[in-house]
């Protein structure tokens, strides 16, 4: 999987993250809401689910944590740079 692939899980799974503690729910009760199990989730969150998520799930676990589904995969310009620094930590060349 290329970096800027990888970076991309990460950003949307540190995103359900954000969101999931900001409603006060613990994975295990997220998972149970999205019928997946704990470690599923847990792996999503850290970016280290691969590239096998799909959009039904990621409507799923949108749906459990009730956002709008384009906020789990909207990047701020800021986010955006962020991929490029991690891609290129020593800088474009």
């Amino acid at each position: 999987m290329g970096i800027r692939r990888d970076i991309f899980f990460r950003q949307i799974g540190a995103k359900i993250a954000y969101y999931r503690i900001l409603y006060g729910m613990e994975q295990n009760q997220l998972a149970e809401k999205v019928h997946i199990s704990q470690s599923t989730l847990s792996r999503i969150e850290r970016g280290k689910y691969g590239d096998n998520i799909s959009l039904a799930l990621l409507l799923d676990i949108a749906e459990g944590l009730e956002i709008d589904p384009s906020l789990l995969t909207t990047f701020s310009s800021m986010e955006k740079r962020m991929w490029v620094y991690q891609a290129y930590p020593d800088g474009l060349q």
